[in-house]
């Protein structure tokens, strides 16, 4: 008996020790070979989230910072979280739902109208999303040619969407489950649900509890001024056109960019490098690691790279001052209450006008504004009243639009005229030389324009005139004969040589307008005709910067500064330097730099120099009233030379005014240029640079006494 039972005993063990092997065996295949040696038994999600750099700031030429960044939160998608989620549909419904309460808008590209009748809107996006679309299409092999509704009606079946929700709701559930889909079939980056999202709305959804939902950190651009909309830009998605340009540089498809103004010409400088991190979430959504993902062959760690900061030219004091000063200018022409002239051509009907403030000495450009303008930073929900302002607040006429100068163009005639000589060796004007006004210029038969005192008193004249006192009064007469004395190439080459017609080289887009010469009348009439040919017409009305002249008013501010600068064309430029993000290193430093160089002889020089200083200072000058010229005002703390212009244009109303000035006489710093649409006459565009010069001239002596005072020693 005692041994029967030590040998049952050794079987029953035998038998237990069987059974625990063949439980180790599974365990092994369930926890090793069937995971692959990852022994944890929770289903993991590895995704590539994108870290967004932070944009390098711009500032003025003082360090002043006028467009920043702000810190913001972000709603991004881990889209295998929510897609393993048991209800998934009613996880996202009631998401949506909130959404639709709390009015926030969220990123839908699905290429669908959100209410029925369901249309496509594949227009509405950019080729980049069109293509994505496709792509989705042939992956989940629907055909191309499917109607809106039906693909509406094949996706609710294929998302397994209730029957008893509405088309819309279902609508909006299918667009998101869209963008989930989209991240497995191509390199999208992940799906960001909300962008800048507030406190509140955030704290709303997130008790939501939605699973895969999780919030990233981010910064939206600021603005610090109100001042310099047309200049600063601002960002925008990716078109076509863009992504082409930016795919190969790193940026992601959902990437923001400069689309205007600084934010657009030093987007290279601006941006930043955007990172890559490896999330590894559990099936609930619980992050179990989080690291920057490194590039196996070359150990780089993607870590986000904030952008540099660009420190550009621009004084936002002296800015401001421009602006406001524009403003009121405008608005007083304009106000029936305070201009005393009622005719049709008193300047009642004023549009819009532009002004220019640069150093002459260095192209840099202090002040650059477009009347009116707008706010950026409510820009997009002003968006729609902008767009039908009737007076186009989005144009930027300082360097978008091109006019003709009018007499402001005068001095360029006269250098041409000093500068050039007849086929006899002869100057075509020397210093002191007298022509005399008859009113009407009669030399050529078939064409007799008036000088504009005939035309506002018939029978009135300037009389016997020299260059100086023909630009002071701005006598037509005087420049007409001018005109005729020279070839269309002198006047041309001399209009080249002061920029006008030519690109100015500021870092945005600009046009650049033309010159009177044989390409723009062939441009304007055709390659054939009488039309298209020179005319000694056109030779003596491009003399009082009409006919063909077109230019815009940042070439006129580089046309007084070159004329300050006798013959030398700076480059202007909005850029100072640019620096780290960190401020503590130099990155570039830009310097002056000589477009052209005509040579001016000093007689010239002082020629049209004394005219310009005797319209503000006498009697008779078109702009005496200013600049000191008014006795009955304070004295100007510098001299000025200036010279005002009207002009005439085809599209009806007053003429339009211009005005260019650049001060102190004896020693040129600043060159001041406006224009004004319909505005009537340029004498009534000088009190823009009476302020601006004033302005400008206090700093300089405030920065004089600071310096002084705080000097070492």
């Amino acid at each position: 008996m005692e041994r029967i039972s030590r040998f049952r005993a050794i079987i029953l063990l035998v038998l237990f020790s069987l059974i625990l092997a063949l439980f180790a065996v599974k365990l092994f295949d369930l926890q090793i070979i069937e995971t692959d040696g990852n022994t944890d038994n929770i289903a993991k999600y590895t995704t590539i989230t994108t870290v967004r750099a932070a944009r390098g700031d711009i500032l003025d030429r003082n360090g002043n910072v006028l467009v920043g960044n702000r810190a913001s939160y972000d709603l991004v998608f881990n889209h295998y979280v929510i897609k393993s989620y048991g209800q998934t549909n009613e996880a996202l419904y009631t998401l949506v739902k909130k959404c639709q309460e709390l009015n926030i808008t969220y990123n839908d590209h699905f290429p669908v109208s959100k209410t029925r009748p369901f249309e496509y809107t594949l227009n509405d996006f950019a080729t980049s999303w069109q293509t994505h679309f496709q792509s989705f299409m042939v992956d989940r092999e629907l055909d191309s040619d499917i109607t809106a509704p039906l693909l509406i009606q094949k996706l609710r079946d294929r998302y397994k969407i209730p029957e008893e929700w509405s088309d819309e709701d279902a609508r909006a559930v299918i667009g998101i489950r869209y963008e989930f889909d989209l991240r497995g079939i191509s390199n999208l980056p992940t799906y960001t649900f909300i962008e800048d999202v507030s406190d509140d709305d955030l704290s709303a959804i997130l008790e939501l509890n939605t699973p895969g939902l999780m919030v990233e950190s981010s910064t939206v651009r600021e603005y610090h001024t109100k001042y310099g909309a047309h200049i600063l830009g601002y960002m925008g998605g990716m078109d076509a056109d863009d992504w082409a340009k930016y795919g190969d540089l790193g940026y992601s498809m959902d990437a923001y960019i400069g689309q205007s103004g600084f934010e657009e010409a030093f987007e290279d400088y601006l941006h930043g490098i955007d990172g890559q991190r490896v999330d590894v979430v559990s099936r609930d959504g619980t992050i179990v690691e989080q690291f920057y993902r490194v590039d196996q062959k070359t150990g780089s760690v993607y870590t986000p790279i904030a952008g540099n900061n660009v420190e550009t030219t621009i004084d936002i004091e002296l800015q401001g001052i421009a602006e406001d000063s524009l403003e009121r200018v405008m608005k007083e022409i304009t106000d029936p209450e305070r201009r005393t002239a009622k005719d049709d051509g008193a300047g009642l009907d004023a549009e819009g006008a532009a002004v220019v403030v640069m150093k002459v000495k260095t192209g840099e450009i202090l002040a650059c504004a477009s009347y009116p303008s707008f706010n950026l930073a409510t820009m997009n929900q002003d968006w729609a009243k902008i767009e039908e302002d009737p007076m186009k607040p989005f144009f930027n006429r300082a360097f978008g639009a091109y006019y003709a100068p009018g007499s402001a163009f005068k001095m360029c005639t006269l250098v041409a005229a000093m500068e050039n000589r007849d086929k006899y060796g002869n100057l075509l004007y020397t210093p002191g030389e007298i022509i005399t006004d008859k009113g009407v210029f009669t030399k050529y038969a078939g064409f007799s324009p008036t000088c504009l005192i005939w035309s506002s008193n018939p029978g009135a004249t300037h009389g016997d005139v020299d260059a100086t006192a023909a630009l002071k009064v701005s006598c037509n007469y005087f420049f007409y004969e001018l005109g005729s004395r020279m070839t269309i190439d002198m006047l041309d080459e001399t209009a080249k040589g002061f920029g006008l017609g030519e690109p100015t080289g500021i870092e945005l887009t600009e046009k650049t307008g033309w010159r009177t010469n044989a390409e723009s009348k062939k441009a304007t009439y055709g390659e054939t005709g009488v039309d298209s040919q020179i005319t000694a017409g056109d030779r003596v009305l491009a003399a009082i910067g009409q006919a063909e002249n077109r230019f815009t008013p940042l070439q006129l501010c580089v046309y007084a500064s070159t004329l300050a600068n006798q013959g030398t064309r700076m480059k202007a430029t909005f850029l100072s330097r640019v620096v780290s993000s960190d401020y503590n290193s130099l990155i570039m430093e830009n310097s002056p730099q000589i477009m052209s160089q005509m040579e001016i002889a000093s007689t010239t020089y002082n020629t049209y120099i004394e005219g310009m200083r005797k319209v503000v200072t006498e009697f008779g000058g078109t702009a005496c009233k200013y600049f000191g010229g008014n006795q009955d005002l304070d004295p100007f703390p510098v001299a000025v030379c200036a010279k005002t212009g009207t002009a005439q244009h085809s599209s009806g109303g007053s003429d339009h005014g211009s005005f260019v000035c650049f001060a102190p006489m004896e020693d040129p710093e600043i060159a001041v240029a406006i224009y004004g649409e319909k505005a009537a006459h340029g004498a009534s565009l000088a009190p823009v640079a009476e302020d601006v010069l004033r302005a400008y001239f206090a700093m300089e002596a405030a920065s004089e006494v600071t310096a002084f005072e705080n000097q070492v020693g």
